[in-house]
């Protein structure tokens, strides 16, 4: 077996799904571990060179009045790490959260320096992992955290409360109203799942990369902007109707990649309506 190899824990996700897919594309072996196949990770984590941790078992909307919820997550990442203490050469590279992490920033965009203050316990649990992920890193492991703002397109299931995107589209095509809590102004920053592959191949490249960078568009869009653009590309006028707003709800994050950009000589390729119409025709073809 090659310590070039990746282990992907998540990998049967949105994301870990396109991920492995782009891996064996690039003639590397993938192996692809769940969350509930922690007793696996000892066995094959020595075969490996890269790690990349995708594995959560929660969204903002199913911890929020159950944060026991979240010790899951943080048990894995903790387990992970305590195996990875015998591999120093072994990269790591954790997904943490753009959208949660930096509760209601005071500056958009927002930079990796800024001050973390979650919002939600999803964004705390996500907090924690990094935390401990940066213990790791000080003692002298190379540990890549990346925090992805909200990522769609082609692959997305359907998961109740996550994956706003999706959900509208699934909505113009069963021809269902959707929930929207608050006035539709919460603004968010959305990424194409191909310019989310693209930057962590790329990180699979540098192995003793070491860095936090915020992983995005470094656009902002409403709600109701991306309402406007679903029911363009698709031609119907989606049905909502609206809740008060949730304390959860961050009111608006744009993320600053203007460090990735650098590191990698990266930048996303696809616009907001380009991704939409890809994920449109992908949903319809299903």
């Amino acid at each position: 077996m090659s310590r070039e190899s990746v282990l992907l824990l998540g990998g049967a996700g949105f994301i870990g799904s396109a991920l492995a897919k782009r891996l064996e594309q690039e003639d590397i072996t993938v192996h692809i571990v769940g969350r509930h196949d922690a007793a696996r990770l000892g066995n094959i984590l020595p075969q490996c060179g890269t790690v990349i941790h995708l594995a959560s078992a929660t969204t903002p909307g199913s911890s929020a009045s159950h944060p026991d919820l979240e010790l899951d997550n943080l048990t894995l990442t903790l387990r992970l790490l305590e195996l990875m203490q015998n591999q120093p050469d072994t990269h790591l590279i954790f997904f943490s959260s753009g959208g949660t992490v930096y509760g209601n920033p005071q500056r958009l965009p927002v930079a990796e320096d800024a001050p973390i203050a979650p919002l939600s316990n999803h964004g705390a649990g996500k907090a924690a992992q990094e935390a401990f992920c940066q213990a790791f890193r000080a003692a002298g492991h190379a540990v890549t955290i990346l925090r992805p703002a909200n990522a769609y397109g082609p692959g997305q299931t359907m998961r109740g409360g996550f994956g706003l995107i999706r959900t509208m589209l699934e909505h113009a095509r069963a021809g269902t109203a959707m929930e929207i809590w608050g006035d539709g102004e919460n603004v968010r920053d959305f990424i194409y799942i191909g310019d989310v592959v693209e930057a962590c191949i790329r990180f699979v490249a540098l192995p003793q990369d070491s860095g936090t960078y915020n992983l995005g568009s470094g656009r902002g869009y409403s709600i109701n902007q991306v309402r406007r653009v679903v029911e363009q590309v698709t031609g119907i006028e989606l049905k909502v109707f609206h809740h008060p707003a949730r304390g959860i709800d961050v009111r608006a994050v744009v993320l600053d990649i203007s460090r990735i950009e650098k590191r990698l000589s990266w930048k996303p390729q696809i616009s907001l309506e380009a991704g939409v119409l890809h994920a449109w025709n992908w949903l319809r073809q299903a």
